[in-house]
């Protein structure tokens, strides 16, 4: 499956990396909440993508940051 690559993508980073990644995921999302408030948004979906996407990255980081302990 898709986010089954995604998923192992992401495992395979850094902390330091995951922590840009989040970043521009978060942009991203900021950008397209403006885009949908000024109705120019036409893949409304891509936003559900981007905020489970965040989560997702959160939750590695949050992973890995156990491990290390």
């Amino acid at each position: 499956m898709k986010t089954n690559k995604y998923l192992e993508e992401l495992r395979s980073q850094s902390v330091a990396d995951l922590n840009a990644q989040l970043v521009e995921a978060k942009k991203e999302l900021f950008n397209l909440r403006f885009q949908n408030a000024t109705n120019q948004l036409t893949n409304t979906s891509r936003i559900k993508e981007v905020r489970k996407n965040i989560a997702r990255i959160k939750t590695i980081i949050t992973e890995k940051e156990s491990m290390a302990k």
